[in-house]
C-alpha cells in the first residue's frame, strides 16, 4: 500500500527559510504529479506548488512566487519544497499530495493520495 511521508515542518520567525520534503513509497507505477497544499484553520485547503515529474511542468500559487521552489528526485521519489521569505500568512498545514495521471496541478479534488501533513509555524 503506497505512503507519503512528509517531514521538514516546524517554526521559524517570518523571513527564515524552511525545507518540506515528501517521500512516496509503496505505490505499483509512477506518479506523475505531486504537490503540496496547506490548510491554515478554519481555511479551505490550497494549493501551494505541483510538479509534473514527467516533464517538469510547476504550478505556483501567487502567494508564493518568487519565494518556494519545488524540486524533485525521481531516483529517491521524493519531492521537496523549499520555502523561503516566509511571512506570517504561510502558517498553516502542509500536505503532500500526488495522482497517477495528472490533472490541474493547482485543485485539491485532482489529487488522490495524500500525506499526513506536517505543520508550518511562522512568527512575526
Amino acid at each position: 500500500q503506497g505512503q507519503l511521508v512528509e517531514s521538514g515542518g516546524g517554526s521559524v520567525e517570518t523571513g527564515g527559510s524552511l525545507r518540506l520534503s515528501c517521500a512516496a513509497s509503496g505505490y505499483r507505477g509512477n506518479l506523475q504529479c505531486m504537490g503540496w497544499f496547506r490548510q491554515a484553520p478554519g481555511m479551505e485547503r490550497e494549493g501551494v506548488a505541483s510538479i509534473r515529474t514527467t516533464g517538469g511542468n510547476t504550478f505556483y500559487a501567487d502567494s508564493v512566487k518568487g519565494r518556494f521552489t519545488i524540486s524533485q528526485d525521481n531516483a529517491k521519489n521524493t519531492v521537496s519544497l523549499q520555502m523561503n521569505s516566509l511571512k506570517f500568512e504561510d502558517t498553516a498545514m502542509y500536505y503532500c499530495a500526488a495522482v497517477f495521471w495528472c490533472g490541474d496541478l493547482s485543485k485539491v479534488t485532482d489529487f488522490a493520495y495524500w500525506g499526513q501533513g506536517t505543520q508550518v509555524t511562522v512568527s512575526s
